[in-house]
């Protein structure tokens, strides 16, 4: 593994998803995951100890439940500083006494400007960051590991799996 890396911060839409949200004429949103990031979120991080947690901007119950069903217990919607969150995270880890880390410990994988707080701040703390390959271009050039692949389509994994090698 790359550093002693507890926590994967990740973003949903253009990270997880190709960033596309599908509105029908009654109003229903639908969005696509890719299966390879599910089971690299669900097998791959809890064979090295790393939790998932998702942090995003936008509030979508299909979120919740792709989140379930990755079992990732860590899931903030609507949130508008990723970076305040992240801080409560650390500070929440450290006052439970077991599994504390701090942002040193921390991966964190976004496409857009606001993602660039968050990656600054893990980036400053000596963490890790990623960006799918069809992220903006600010973050592709802030990051630690910019991906091959773009959101949705397999960046997710790539990251996990450049993470993860010896």
């Amino acid at each position: 593994m790359k550093k002693n890396i507890k926590i994967l911060v990740m973003d949903v839409d253009g990270t997880l998803t190709d960033g596309k949200i599908y509105i029908s004429a009654e109003g229903e949103c639908m969005k696509a995951f890719n299966v390879k990031d599910g089971y690299a979120i669900h097998e791959l991080l809890k064979q090295h100890g790393i939790e998932p947690v998702i942090i995003t901007g936008r509030k979508s119950e299909i979120v919740a439940q792709r989140a379930r069903e990755l079992e990732i217990r860590q899931v903030y919607q609507g949130v508008g500083n990723k970076v305040a969150k992240i801080e409560e995270l650390i500070q929440e880890s450290q006052q439970a006494g077991h599994e504390a880390f701090d942002a040193s410990n921390i991966a964190y994988i976004g496409d857009d400007d606001n993602d660039l707080p968050a990656i600054d701040f893990v980036n400053c703390n000596q963490g890790i960051t990623g960006a799918p390959a069809d992220a903006v271009s600010k973050v592709l050039t802030t990051v630690t590991y910019p991906c091959k692949l773009q959101g949705g389509n397999g960046a997710v994994r790539e990251f996990i799996e450049w993470l993860i090698e010896e």
